[in-house]
């Protein structure tokens, strides 16, 4: 099943979290039970989705035109 992509979310920091790599765009997913603890789901180079401080991320939003293109809008 293709993930739903709303975000992408550029890592600014990497501490303790060898799966991360500063600087480089991941996939974030919906996740408003992780939201809730401060945390993000992301596809990280494991290319399988977990939880990591949301303060370790910038999201950029996905144009509505991007989404349609990648084929994730819900």
């Amino acid at each position: 099943m293709p993930y739903m992509i709303h975000y992408l979310a550029i890592c600014i920091e990497n501490r303790d979290c060898e799966d991360l790599e500063k600087r480089k765009i991941y996939q974030a997913l919906p996740d408003d039970a992780a939201k809730k603890k401060g945390s993000l789901r992301v596809i990280d180079e494991s290319d399988e989705d977990y939880l990591y401080p949301e303060h370790y991320f910038i999201l950029v939003p996905l144009p509505r035109e991007t989404q349609e293109a990648l084929h994730v809008v819900s």
